[in-house]
C-alpha cells in the first residue's frame, strides 16, 4: 500500500469515544472542543457536556462526531426543521434563536477588537425579525439520482456537495417552501431531467419565479410540463441555457417581480436573477435603521456605494437633498434609474463604476467623484470596501454608515477609517438577516473627526 493511502487511511481512521465540554462555537457553527487539539462537532452547543469521537484529522484541528449530549445547554431548543442535521441550509436550528443572535453579536466585537482593533462608542441592540419562511431569495442544487428514480431539489448536504433529500423548507418563503417535492416530481418526467442542475428562487410581492438551468434544450414535451406546472402552481418559470444574460420567462406577459417599501411609498422592480436582500421584513427594519442612523436633513447630499437597483438609495431620497448611487453591475443601475422614474423621484443619479478599481487622481475621475457629499452609505459584497475607502476619506462626509454582510472584512475597513483615516465608529450591531445560519450581518455608523 502506498504512503498516500496509508495517510489517508489514517486520518480517516475514526478513535476512541470521549467526552468533553464544548467552549464556543466557530464560524461555521461547529460546537468546539479545546481538550487537547481542538474538535469541532456539529451540533454542540457552548457550555454542552457531550459525549462525541474524532472522525477525520486535520493539522491544527480534528472533526468530530456528536454522539450523546450529556448536559444539555439552556439555549438548546428542537430543530424546526425535521430534515435539520442532514441538509445544509441551516446550521443553528438547534440554539434558540435569540441566542443565535447573541452569539453573531459576540462574533461581531471579537472581530472588531482582533482585526479592526476598534471598540464603538454604543453597542446597537440587535436587529431582529421572523425566523421562518423569511428567505425570498436561494439557489437550489438539482439532481437526478438514479438509484432513488427521481430529481432531488434543495439546499446542498451539510457535510458534502450532495444534493440533500427534502421535499420542503421551513426558512424558504412560500409557496416555495412547500413546493420542493412537487417540483422535483415535475423535473423527474423531463426528458433532460439529467441536465437541469439548478434552481434559482426569487420570490416577490407579485409573483414567484424560478428560473431553471438547462445544460440541453427542453423537448416540446418538456416545455408543455413545463407551463402546467407554472399555471398549476401560480408561479414564473423561466429558462436558463447559459448565463444570467440568457435567462428568458418560459411564457407571454409581463416576467418582472416587484417588492414593496410602504414607509417609503416606493415599489421596486427587479429581475429574478438579481441580488435583492434576503429577508423583507428585516430589510424594511434595516433601512428604517440606516436612514436613521445617517441623520438626515433636507439639506443632505449622500453617496450610496454599491447601491445595487436602489434598495437604500430610493428610501433615503424621501428624506435627502440628493442622492448619488453607484454600482458595478450596469443592469442594476439600470433598474435603479427605472425604479426611480416609476416612483416619481428625480434627485436621485445612477453610476455605473467598478468601484475595486477607482481613479484617484483628480483630473481622471468621474463629475461624481469630484462632488462633494454629507452622508456616504457602503453596502459592499463580503470581499468588503477597502479599495473605495480613500475616496470616502478623500469626500469627508460628516457620517458614514456600513452594512456588511462579513464580519472580517468589516473590522477591516472600519478599522483602517478609524486608524488612519480620520473617522470616529460611533456605533455597530448585529442584524439577523438570516437565522438559523452561521451568516453574520452587521451594521457599522462613523462620524469625521473635526
Amino acid at each position: 500500500m502506498g504512503r498516500a493511502a496509508l495517510t489517508q487511511r489514517r486520518r480517516r481512521a475514526p478513535s476512541l469515544e470521549q467526552t468533553g465540554i464544548v467552549a464556543s462555537l466557530n464560524t461555521d457553527g461547529f460546537g468546539v472542543i479545546r481538550d487537547g487539539k481542538a474538535a469541532f462537532i456539529a451540533g454542540a452547543l457552548p457550555g454542552e457536556q457531550i459525549r462525541y469521537q474524532r472522525m477525520r484529522q486535520h493539522s491544527k484541528y480534528d472533526e468530530a462526531q456528536l454522539l450523546e449530549v450529556l448536559q444539555p445547554a439552556a439555549e438548546r431548543v428542537v430543530p424546526g426543521c425535521r430534515f435539520f442535521g442532514v441538509c445544509g441550509g441551516c446550521a443553528l436550528q438547534h440554539m434558540d434563536p435569540v441566542a443565535q443572535l447573541a452569539a453573531k453579536q459576540v462574533e461581531l466585537q471579537e472581530a472588531l477588537r482582533r482585526i479592526g482593533q476598534v471598540e464603538p462608542a454604543q453597542w446597537l441592540a440587535p436587529l431582529q425579525g421572523p425566523v421562518w419562511h423569511y428567505r425570498r431569495r436561494a439557489r437550489l442544487g438539482a439532481k437526478y439520482v438514479r438509484a432513488r428514480e427521481r430529481v432531488l431539489v434543495g439546499f446542498r448536504e451539510r457535510l458534502s456537495g450532495l444534493v440533500a433529500a427534502i421535499d420542503s423548507c421551513e426558512v424558504l418563503a412560500q409557496p416555495v417552501g412547500d413546493l420542493l417535492a412537487p417540483l422535483g416530481a415535475m423535473l423527474t418526467t423531463l426528458s433532460i431531467r439529467d441536465r437541469v442542475p439548478q434552481i434559482e428562487v426569487a420570490i416577490g410581492d407579485n409573483q414567484t419565479g424560478l428560473v431553471v438551468r438547462v445544460l440541453d434544450p427542453p423537448s416540446e414535451q418538456d416545455l408543455q410540463t413545463l407551463v402546467e406546472f407554472e399555471r398549476t402552481y401560480g408561479l414564473r418559470l423561466f429558462l436558463q441555457p447559459g448565463n444570467a444574460e440568457s435567462v428568458v420567462p418560459l411564457s407571454p406577459g409581463d416576467p418582472s417581480l416587484s417588492y414593496r417599501l410602504p414607509q417609503w411609498d416606493l415599489t421596486l422592480q427587479f429581475r429574478p436573477t438579481d441580488f435583492i436582500q434576503i429577508n423583507p421584513a428585516i430589510n424594511r427594519t434595516l433601512i428604517a435603521k440606516v436612514i436613521d442612523q445617517l441623520q438626515l436633513d433636507g439639506q443632505s447630499q449622500v453617496l450610496d456605494l454599491f447601491c445595487g437597483l436602489g434598495n437604500f438609495t430610493l428610501p433615503i431620497a424621501r428624506h435627502a437633498a440628493n442622492i448619488t448611487g453607484v454600482e458595478g453591475d450596469a443592469g442594476l443601475v439600470q433598474r435603479g434609474r427605472d425604479n426611480a422614474t416609476a416612483n416619481g423621484l428625480a434627485n436621485v443619479e445612477f453610476n455605473v463604476a467598478d468601484l475595486s478599481k477607482l481613479e484617484l487622481n483628480a483630473s481622471m475621475q468621474a463629475q461624481w467623484q469630484k462632488s462633494r457629499y454629507s452622508h456616504v452609505l457602503l453596502d459592499p459584497p463580503r470581499t468588503g470596501a477597502r479599495e473605495i475607502l480613500p475616496l470616502v476619506a478623500q469626500v469627508r462626509p460628516r457620517r458614514v454608515v456600513y452594512v456588511s454582510c462579513h464580519p472580517g472584512s468589516l473590522a477591516r475597513d472600519v478599522g483602517i477609517l478609524v486608524n488612519e483615516l480620520g473617522f470616529r465608529l460611533e456605533a455597530a450591531g448585529a442584524i439577523d438577516m438570516f437565522p438559523h445560519t452561521t451568516h453574520v450581518e452587521s451594521i457599522a455608523v462613523l462620524s469625521a473627526i473635526t
